[in-house]
């Protein structure tokens, strides 16, 4: 969603190089580059009150 306003021609004016750079940890703030990231397999994933375990 962020890139298809970015790639509008009126945004594209207003930014500077400063607000582009400050949207990279918007980008990355969800990558851990170290450390374990455990799964548990064995539970369902409740995402608004709906059941995602049954897909598939």
């Amino acid at each position: 969603m962020l890139q298809a306003v970015l790639a509008e021609p009126a945004w594209s004016g207003l930014l500077t190089g400063a607000d582009r750079r400050g949207l990279t940890p918007l980008f990355w703030g969800h990558v851990r580059p170290y450390g374990e990231v455990k799964l548990d397999m064995g539970s369902r994933l409740h995402i608004d009150g709906t059941d995602l375990g049954g897909l598939g």
